[in-house]
Parts: C-alpha cells; structure tokens; sequence
C-alpha cells in the first residue's frame, strides 16, 4: 500500500473513531476499533518516513485504545 493511502486510511480511521466515540451511543465503543485501525496505518506511515516520535507516540497511543477497548467490552 501506498504511503499516502496509509496516511489518509489513517486520518480518517481516526477522525472516524473520535466521532464515535463522541457521539456517545451504544455503539460508540467502536470507535477504539477505527482508533486501532488508525494506529496501524500510522506506525505503518512512521515507520516508511522513518519518524520515531510519530512511531513512538502511535505505539502509546495503540495501548490507550487496546485498553479502551477492553473496558468497552468488559
């Protein structure tokens, strides 16, 4: 996949996500799916761009929403 589909896949993932989660409706724990979704994409990007805050900061981020999404399904 090409580095600007994975970017773009991942902004909207993302903008998707806190949508959802905003929302705040019975369905709105998907949006940690659609944020884990854009976490992938992002460390894909960073790591083709070779930027290790953005990789850093995904990594981190990946474990906000693996946890939210453990507390959405518990």
């Amino acid at each position: 996949m090409q580095s600007k589909a994975i970017e773009w896949l991942g902004c909207g993932a993302g903008l998707l996500g806190a949508l959802l989660l905003a929302l705040n409706t019975k369905i709105s724990g998907l949006g940690f799916i659609f944020f884990l979704l854009s976490n992938l994409c992002w460390i894909l990007f960073a790591l083709k761009a070779k930027s290790k805050g953005l990789l850093v900061t995904q990594i981190g981020f990946t474990a906000t929403s693996l946890l939210g999404l453990m507390r959405w399904l518990a």
